[in-house]
């Protein structure tokens, strides 16, 4: 089973060297410079796959030309008339451009199989661990770029169903974190949210990957936080969750569809399992998926969770 998932990230090592003074003595230690601001990439490469594009645009909020890659369906050629719903689909930490032709491959077999609605999937770049979140320190507007530039882009662009019933927001990993957070707290711009084995969703930042790689949760927690741990917390889902509850619950504001899938063999399992009984305790209504035998593995998710899947996009978007 191919996986979509990345190995962490290399930590910088910090090179510190005494050097030998006149008469033998050794000076004291040189402190270490602090590092480096990270170097923001708003645009990647660009991924050939059948029926993907690869597509730029100015955004204002991130003032810079940003990249994403966009899958249209057959029908968005061949019905000239007719307006399609958009899937955005949040990828996992580390980039995503390695599972856009295996994703737009699945999405596209599923549609020519009248398995699921016609639609266009948008893969945003998120970069290589911006938690899908704005930084603290304003380097990276990730959230605010995608939510208040992207999708209105990409109305402007397509012929998409430019409402909150036409738009699904889905992700993986860091990606599911992503969703979790924005379709928490945007319900009038995303109808219906879906998020696959997300994390980091523990408040402390300490599950299994954090712990096992210290530099790498780190250089997150610098980057994207600025070190601030009620920074964190605050871009929690859990914290999201408890600060919007109240308004989306039973109102016409609700998501239409909440999904939430993990592996029983996924690492992510105990945070998720804690997530599901916290917007439970808040009383959002959510459909829950485990699924067996399955671990962090984006493709091994959606094919194990078979017609399930695909029900779940007739549900969403079925309608249109």
């Amino acid at each position: 089973m191919m996986s979509l998932t990345t190995q962490p990230m290399a930590s910088l090592a910090l090179l510190v060297t005494l050097t030998g003074c006149g008469g033998g003595s050794v000076a004291a230690p040189v402190a270490p410079a602090p590092p480096s601001a990270p170097i923001v990439v708003w645009t990647t490469p660009p991924v050939s796959a059948p029926r993907v594009q690869y597509r730029t645009f100015q955004s204002t909020i991130a003032r810079a030309t940003v990249s994403y890659h966009v899958y249209t369906p057959p029908q968005y050629d061949s019905e000239a008339a007719r307006r399609f719903p958009v899937l955005y689909w949040l990828h996992g930490s580390g980039g995503g451009l390695g599972g856009i032709g295996v994703l737009s491959a699945y999405f596209d077999n599923a549609i020519r199989a009248g398995r699921i609605p016609p639609m266009l999937v948008v893969f945003p770049n998120g970069m290589a661990s911006s938690m899908w979140a704005d930084s603290k320190d304003g380097r990276v507007p990730m959230e605010s770029m995608v939510v208040r530039d992207l999708v209105p882009h990409v109305d402007a662009t397509f012929r998409t169903v430019a409402a909150r019933d036409g738009r699904l927001l889905e992700g993986f990993s860091m990606g599911g974190l992503g969703a979790s957070r924005w379709g928490l707290r945007y319900p009038d711009v995303f109808g219906a949210m879906s998020m696959f084995a997300a994390g980091p969703l523990d408040l402390d930042f300490n599950g299994p990957r954090a712990t096992g790689n210290p530099a790498e949760r780190a250089q997150i927690l610098r980057d994207v936080y600025s070190d601030d741990m009620t920074y964190y917390v605050a871009q929690n889902p859990f914290t999201v969750a408890e600060q919007y509850a109240a308004a989306i619950r039973g109102t016409p504001r609700a998501l239409t569809h909440f999904r939430q899938v993990v592996g029983s063999l996924d690492f992510t399992l105990p945070a998720n399992e804690e997530f599901r009984a916290h917007v439970t305790r808040l009383a959002i209504v959510q459909e829950y998926t485990l699924v067996p035998n399955v671990g962090h593995d984006t493709m091994a998710l959606l094919e194990a969770l078979g017609e399930r899947n695909f029900a779940f996009y007739r549900a969403v978007f079925g309608a249109r």
